[in-house]
């Protein structure tokens, strides 16, 4: 930390909701690099949990302070990394155990900034059309409760409303989540909730209140010591500059403020997540525990590169504002992050929450394919390798849970689905989905493609099946 930057001298100018590893590697590093550079003291993070104390306990006893260790491999592929101790976080709240000092946090004068990672579930959204679910039990509940929420909608919305009765200013919400158009998505949730709330109160955050798009990008693997948090050195940030009461300047830290946002979303969502994800279905699979080990199988890594190169990367090449991205360089950027073996970023992580992250990772590359009439040979298998994923076997006969937010209702339909009388009624079955899936299950290509993977891998495997791949 600079020697111009005291912690004691800081104040909280940003309430950070969900503060998981990504937030303290990502946010808060990059929001340091702009204090100690510009001397601007007042953008200090006080951080929320939403659900457990484990970060505050690990935290408070060393005053908030944490180390971002941060990996890689040198030229002779050893891992080595590089550490550094951050003091920008202030504070961590619990939420379960004080929702008033939350909602009293959003409320507070000096807030500029509520910002977001609270994962794609976290958002109390249909992962298929994007809407407010209504009928959710936990959004019921902070509908009927506005001093006790429990959800991200619910202390956002009700937060803000203290704001405005108090005749405090706006704030921008900065959602920080892999989603497609996240702002704009966090804006239509929070308005829908508000809605429901108080026409006014939407009015008024709908037109005062700032929630710009963002592209966010660093592999962040979980690590059991929660003082510290490992992250690769590769960052990336690309957001809308649209805020309503000013920002960090988190250029400095390699931020880049953009007009729109959509373009570099699209290109993270689809490249970057999208092929994570394969890899990581297919590996649980295959017993390969981590994505480097995974990327080492050298089918697997033809598969990863055949995925970007002939079905992603067409889908991208005419997008507005992507014109000067040379997309072979960042495949194979991608493939080295990937291959990094000082992350140990295990394949079972990134699976989580696959009916939640599949639609924004997935389905946009492959309605795109299917309107140009090309193959989505590579993202069928994706898909059939999603759909055995969700019996809870490997190919070695191990269990493993399946850590998703409907994991009871897809576990349920796969076990259904089991008794169909043809391969391709068993995925015509898995595949009408509804919540996941929409519409573009029952689209007969889809059906079918998926079916042929699905075939090859329940018979021949993981590793057979890459290696027959075209």
């Amino acid at each position: 930390m600079s020697a111009t930057l005291d912690k004691a001298g800081l104040g909280a100018g940003i309430v950070h909701l969900g503060l998981g590893a990504f937030a303290r590697a990502h946010l808060i590093p990059a929001t340091e690099a702009a204090m100690a550079a510009s001397g601007e003291c007042h953008w200090g993070v006080l951080g929320v949990s939403l659900r457990h104390a484990d970060v505050r306990d690990a935290l408070a006893p060393q005053g908030f302070d944490y180390t971002l260790a941060l990996r890689d491999a040198d030229a002779q592929g050893k891992p080595r990394e590089c550490r550094e101790t951050l003091h920008s976080l202030l504070g961590v709240l619990v939420a379960p155990e004080n929702p008033q000092a939350v909602l009293e946090a959003i409320a507070a004068p000096a807030t500029r900034i509520v910002s977001l990672t609270v994962t794609e579930k976290g958002y109390h959204h249909d992962p298929a059309s994007g809407a407010l679910k209504h009928d959710d039990p936990a959004i019921a509940h902070d509908l009927a409760h506005p001093a006790a929420p429990r959800t991200t909608l619910g202390f956002l919305v009700h937060g803000l409303a203290r704001r405005r009765a108090r005749g405090l200013g706006p704030v921008t919400l900065l959602s920080c989540d892999n989603l497609p158009s996240n702002g704009a998505t966090l804006r239509g949730l929070v308005l829908a909730f508000a809605g429901a709330v108080d026409a006014a109160l939407a009015e008024w955050i709908g037109s005062a209140c700032r929630f710009p798009n963002g592209m966010v990008d660093r592999i962040v693997p979980k690590n059991d010591d929660l003082a510290v948090v490992t992250a690769e050195s590769f960052f990336d940030w690309a957001v809308e500059d649209d805020f309503a009461a000013g920002r960090p300047d988190w250029t400095v830290y390699g931020a880049r403020f953009v007009a729109q946002a959509e373009p570099f979303e699209k290109l993270k969502l689809r490249m970057v997540n999208g092929s994570h994800s394969a890899i990581a279905y297919l590996g649980v699979l295959a017993g390969w525990p981590t994505v480097d080990r995974a990327i080492a199988e050298p089918a697997l890594r033809r598969f990863a590169e055949a995925l970007m190169r002939e079905e992603i990367e067409p889908t991208l090449a005419t997008v507005d504002g992507l014109a000067g991205v040379d997309l072979a360089a960042y495949r194979a950027r991608l493939i080295e992050r990937f291959a990094n073996p000082a992350l140990a970023h295990r394949t079972a992580q990134i699976a989580m929450d696959g009916s939640q992250k599949i639609p924004q990772r997935w389905l946009g590359t492959l309605r795109d394919r299917l309107a140009a009439g090309a193959s989505i040979d590579h993202l069928a298998l994706a898909l059939a390798a999603w759909l055995q994923f969700l019996g809870g076997v490997d190919e070695a006969g191990r269990g493993f849970a399946i850590d998703d937010p409907l994991a009871a209702e897809l576990q349920a339909l796969h076990a259904r689905a089991a008794g169909a009388p043809t391969e391709s009624a068993r995925i015509a079955t898995l595949l009408g989905y509804a919540p996941v899936f929409g519409t573009l299950g029952r689209e007969r290509g889809v059906i079918d493609a998926v079916s042929r993977q699905a075939v090859r891998l329940r018979r021949d495997g993981v590793c057979a099946t890459l290696e027959t791949m075209e």
